[in-house]
């Protein structure tokens, strides 16, 4: 059994974070390092991204599941969980399906309900690539210009490159199989999946996942929630205006 890879640092209850889609752990070390100072913070990596294993198959059971052997292994109790994007949804399943292993839960920029695939625009740049053509940095950069404008985002996915060998790059995250099993990402929660703990949802200011409608799905899975707006902040909240992020967040897991 591979177990996800993670950087664990700081003492006191367990709060594990979990990154989205194209992300890894290391997005949330800025973060981490202020949390760890009151938590003992696991940033992890999940299945197919940064530094864990590959695998053909990507669903949010298997994420689940990866979760639940991640904590068995370590011996953890009663964690602290945000989850961002479709880390947010991974933590949504684990929690309906192990409530006991939960005792806060932090959904940033995300809901229960059903998202349409709609990354195509990244995955045709990512497949784009040919590394033996575009060996430097700044030719991989140029090369996703051309269907991804946005100076953030192509920053964003950059993070995922490093040196595979000698003078080879490579991306860190399994980018066939997300190619493959990209409509995963937008399933919805199971009905009649409640999770009755204490439960944060942060939405960006100007971000449209989670809208005015997604409440009445949002108590029917999470009786006990509260939802906050992040000011001056699109879907990457945390990136975009960590100080409120971890004002309200802190405030949350402290109690």
């Amino acid at each position: 059994m591979e177990i996800l890879h993670s950087n664990i640092s700081g003492i006191g209850r367990p709060l594990l974070i979990l990154h989205g889609y194209f992300g890894m752990g290391d997005n949330w070390k800025t973060l981490g390092s202020q949390f760890s100072e009151n938590f003992e913070v696991h940033l992890i990596d999940q299945r197919n991204h940064g530094r864990s294993f590959h695998s053909d198959e990507f669903s949010y059971e298997l994420m689940v599941e990866d979760l639940y052997n991640y904590i068995q292994h370590y011996q953890l109790e009663k964690v602290l969980l945000i989850g961002h994007s479709m880390g947010g949804k991974t933590a949504m399943f684990f929690s309906v399906f192990y409530p006991d292993l939960v005792d806060r839960l932090v959904i940033v920029d995300i809901s229960p309900r059903e998202y349409k695939p709609h990354h195509h625009a990244i995955l045709a740049a990512l497949n784009s690539i040919d590394f033996s053509i575009h060996n430097s940095r700044e030719l991989v950069d140029e090369e996703l210009s051309i269907l991804i404008p946005e100076f953030g985002i192509r920053q964003f996915l950059m993070k995922n490159i490093f040196w595979k060998d000698k003078g080879v790059l490579g991306f860190r995250f399994h980018l066939d199989s997300l190619t493959k099993n990209n409509p995963a990402i937008g399933e919805a929660l199971p009905m009649n999946a409640p999770y009755e703990k204490q439960t944060l949802f942060l939405k960006g200011e100007n971000s449209d996942y989670i809208t005015q409608n997604e409440e009445l799905i949002i108590d029917a899975h999470f009786p006990e929630n509260k939802i906050v707006t992040i000011k001056n902040a699109g879907h990457w909240l945390h990136a975009e205006n960590p100080e409120q992020f971890y004002t309200v967040v802190f405030n949350f897991l402290k109690n």
